[in-house]
């Protein structure tokens, strides 16, 4: 019988609980000792179910903490004046679960076409107590809300214009886009829709990353 996973504990562990810290503290960002167990909760679970159901490349975990964790958290600070938002393309819940995680006042929709990784934020909301997550298993154009979205985030969905059009449905006339990217897509702005505008463009410094990260923020012009 596999032992409980423990977040204070010795070793291999306490190192990935220093990493984050360090990096949660490079980024600036207030995280209360029980967000940092339950990001390093998730952490141990995207390990243990990556083992089997290919999840993510990224094997090694002290990356999944750079590449997954924190690249997710650096978009934290953009997203404190939305309530309801949906992740696209969410794959194992990236950005959307460290984001519920470190805002547990605001709805998180977590969509993906994949079930096995439906299933696995299923897993991950019951075991975590996360009651502001929804796991949805369907494709963004064949998904109908009740209730549009404030924001539609995209981590590795698709290019700016093609979330737009695949998207339009889901977001709020007031909504906006956030798209997470690496370099900055200057083809992909170009084609954006004359409908649409840029509202916000910043770069994004993500601890222990040297690659480029960039965030766009899009609405209606």
């Amino acid at each position: 019988m596999s032992q409980p996973f423990n977040p204070y504990g010795s070793g291999p562990k306490s190192q990935k609980r220093a990493q984050l810290q360090a990096g949660i503290n490079t980024l600036g960002i207030a995280c209360s000792t029980e967000q940092l167990d339950l990001l390093l909760a998730y952490l141990h679970m995207l390990e243990r179910w990556n083992k089997t159901y290919n999840l993510t490349a990224i094997r090694d975990p002290m990356q999944m903490i750079n590449l997954h964790l924190l690249d997710s958290l650096a978009v934290h600070p953009h997203v404190a004046e939305k309530k309801n938002l949906i992740d696209i393309g969410t794959g194992p819940g990236l950005p959307g679960i460290p984001l519920a995680i470190m805002n547990p006042d605001k709805n998180f929709s977590l969509l993906d076409s994949a079930g096995k990784k439906t299933r696995f934020l299923f897993q991950v909301r019951t075991e975590l107590g996360l009651n502001n997550v929804l796991e949805i298993n369907k494709r963004a154009e064949a998904f109908l809300p009740e209730v549009l979205y404030d924001t539609v985030l995209s981590r590795a969905f698709s290019s700016i214009p093609d979330m737009l059009k695949t998207c339009q449905h889901l977001v709020d006339r007031n909504g906006c886009f956030i798209a997470m990217k690496g370099k900055l897509p200057e083809s992909e702005l170009s084609a954006i829709p004359k409908d649409y505008k840029v509202a916000d463009l910043c770069r994004l410094d993500i601890p222990n990353i040297d690659g480029e990260r960039h965030l766009i923020t899009i609405i209606h012009s």
